[in-house]
């Protein structure tokens, strides 16, 4: 069973940062693709960042490109989201995501964290 456990949400002001990180347990972490998404009150999920089991591709949503930057440590089976220039659209739940197939099926999720800015 893979199981996945965000943290580092909280409340911030716009324009400060927040670095979310996500543990994955489990021996094949390194061959997953990995996400992040969020989603706001009323609205659907939407993919913030993806990279690939290696690290050597990265993608970003329109919305967050050049604030946030997504990458991971195989060895600490850890996948992270630096956000900067934080804005108050940026709030929501922010959840972390494993794509064991490679082909965009997220399968295991985990459990949330709340990313609240104030303007």
């Amino acid at each position: 069973q893979v199981q996945l456990v965000e943290s580092g949400g909280g409340l911030v002001q716009a324009g400060g940062s927040l670095r979310l990180s996500c543990a994955v347990s489990g021996r094949t972490f390194s061959l997953y693709n990995m996400g992040w998404f969020r989603q706001a009150p009323g609205k659907e999920r939407e993919l913030v960042a993806a990279i690939n089991w290696s690290g050597g591709r990265r993608d970003y949503a329109d919305s967050v490109k050049g604030r946030f930057t997504i990458s991971r440590d195989n060895a600490k089976n850890t996948v992270y989201l630096q956000m900067n220039s934080l804005r108050p659209e940026d709030t929501a739940v922010y959840y972390c995501a494993a794509d064991p197939t490679r082909l965009a099926s997220y399968e295991y999720w985990g459990q949330g964290t709340q990313v609240t800015v104030s303007s």
